[in-house]
C-alpha cells in the first residue's frame, strides 16, 4: 500500500476530499516526524508506538577489502506493534 493508497482509502471511509485526506495524513505524518526528533514516544493505542532507540557504537568490517571500521552509535526510529496489531496479522 502506497501514500496514495491510504490517502485514497481515507478519503473514501471520512468523506473528506482527497486533498483534504492528503493534508490529514501529511499531518499526522509530520507530527510523528516531530515527536521522534524530540526523542518523545507516539502511542496509537490499538496500533503501535513510534520511539527512538540508541544503536551502540561496534566494529564492522568493509567486505570489498576486509579492513575493520568504526561504526558511531546513532539513534535510529523504531517500530513495536500494539497487541491488536500483532493479533490481526499474525
Amino acid at each position: 500500500m502506497t501514500k496514495q493508497d491510504l490517502v485514497d482509502r481515507i478519503a473514501n471511509q471520512t468523506g473528506l476530499t482527497k486533498r483534504q485526506a492528503t493534508n490529514s495524513l501529511s499531518a499526522a505524518i509530520d507530527g510523528i516526524k516531530d515527536a521522534l526528533s524530540q526523542g518523545d514516544r507516539v502511542t496509537l493505542v490499538g496500533f503501535g508506538t513510534f520511539y527512538v532507540a540508541e544503536r551502540k557504537a561496534r566494529t564492522g568490517r568493509n567486505p570489498r577489502t576486509q579492513e575493520k571500521i568504526n561504526i558511531p552509535a546513532r539513534n535510529v526510529p523504531n517500530f513495536r506493534p500494539g497487541k491488536d496489531l500483532k493479533d490481526l496479522v499474525g
